[in-house]
């Protein structure tokens, strides 16, 4: 819902909404798109199907931690009965309902609601995507529309599909796709590569390195950032890092006994946009 909501609130302020992409704008980014007049790519950009995974307290849990529930992917489910319809020609309703009662049969971890709730939300993926581009200032014919959100929901079959411009544009159907230019994708690369310093989007989150040499340490990270030509806001988020001790368990001859470790402790003190 957040994609739909972000695009709505956009058009409340403007006439023309677009899109930059200077290299990845994966599933729900790539929902943002599709609400979008135009989306500008380079030959680096790149978008992804919106299928989502569910989890809900109906879903499997994780056998290597059971508080944990398993995601559910939309598309593997589909492509289950896609597979018993179209690939072993099984049409009627009686025995698609075998098919669906040998499958919950075979998978008891999955709850039948579970399976309620990837239908649910895969209505209303497809739902959200018709509405986004129906959204546009020029809006696309019905037929066009529904090639769109069937290959961006079913047909592109992995969530970890990849779809550049040229693709986008001539494959899916996708015209709002703009080709940049080599002055403009120029400066949409240098534009990305200041947020992703400011943002520290290539470093990978250490709390040892963090902390360093130091006892104890109070760190600020800049997670989101909105800019407009009169005002530039940013998402800060503020952790508390020390070093501390914890007693780990360990069995030795003499008996179970506790062996001090040293462990960097970490919370969050404080976020909000600023």
């Amino acid at each position: 819902m957040v994609p739909w909501r972000i695009v709505s609130m956009i058009r409340e302020y403007c006439d023309k909404f677009s899109v930059l992409i200077p290299h990845k704008a994966h599933s729900a980014a790539t929902m943002i798109s599709l609400g979008a007049d135009e989306i500008i790519m380079t030959d680096l950009s790149e978008i992804s199907p919106i299928d989502p995974s569910t989890a809900n307290v109906f879903n499997p849990q994780d056998p290597n931690n059971p508080q944990n529930r398993i995601p559910i992917s939309v598309e593997d489910v589909m492509a289950f009965f896609d597979l018993a319809k179209n690939k072993f020609g099984i049409k009627s309703d009686e025995d698609l309902t075998k098919i669906f009662n040998k499958f919950i049969e075979a998978n008891p971890q999955i709850h039948p609601l579970a399976l309620g709730n990837v239908n649910r939300t895969h209505n209303l993926i497809r739902q959200l995507a018709r509405r986004l581009l129906k959204s546009h200032n020029s809006p696309m014919e019905e037929d066009e529309i529904e090639q769109i959100v069937d290959y961006f929901t079913e047909k592109l079959y992995s969530h970890q599909y990849f779809v550049g411009r040229k693709e986008a544009r001539e494959d899916l159907g996708l015209k709002t796709v703009v080709y940049a230019d080599d002055l403009l994708a120029k400066a949409i690369t240098e534009l990305y590569e200041e947020y992703a310093k400011d943002m520290e989007l290539g470093k990978n989150w250490n709390p040892e390195i963090e902390l360093g040499n130091n006892f104890q340490i109070r760190k600020d990270y800049n997670l989101a950032q909105i800019e407009s030509t009169e005002e530039s806001n940013h998402f800060e988020l503020s952790i508390d890092f020390k070093k501390g001790q914890v007693n780990v368990p360990q069995q030795t001859p003499q008996g179970m006994i506790q062996i001090p470790q040293e462990q960097v402790m970490w919370k969050i003190v404080g976020q909000g946009w600023k």
